[in-house]
């Protein structure tokens, strides 16, 4: 499945719209993970644990998406948007939404 940003992919001719597509993933962050990430941005450096988790939750809702597009019969999806929340209380879950229009290209 070919995936993008743009609205149209260069070199293909969008035959027909199947509709928008959504993928969502929720996930609770580690009181551990928090801990150590908080004293990382104290001394400075990367979060290797959160990034690990953010990589993990856009995956899993782009996985989600495409098997939504492949359902209705598209090969392809435009207009990707990945959008990052911080929900529950004190923002200790970490949602990742992504959505995009399926074509067959």
């Amino acid at each position: 499945m070919i995936l993008s940003t743009t609205p149209q992919i260069e070199g293909h001719t969008i035959r027909e719209y199947k509709g928008i597509v959504t993928g969502e993933t929720i996930i609770g962050a580690n009181m551990f993970k928090d801990l150590f990430a908080g004293i990382r941005d104290i001394v400075g450096g990367r979060a290797g644990a959160y990034e690990k988790v953010l990589a993990e939750a856009k995956n899993t809702s782009m996985m989600e998406m495409m098997e939504r597009a492949q359902a209705m019969g598209a090969n392809a999806i435009v207009g990707i948007d990945i959008d990052y929340e911080t929900i529950g209380a004190n923002g200790s879950m970490l949602m990742v939404a992504t959505s995009g229009t399926a074509v067959v290209i």
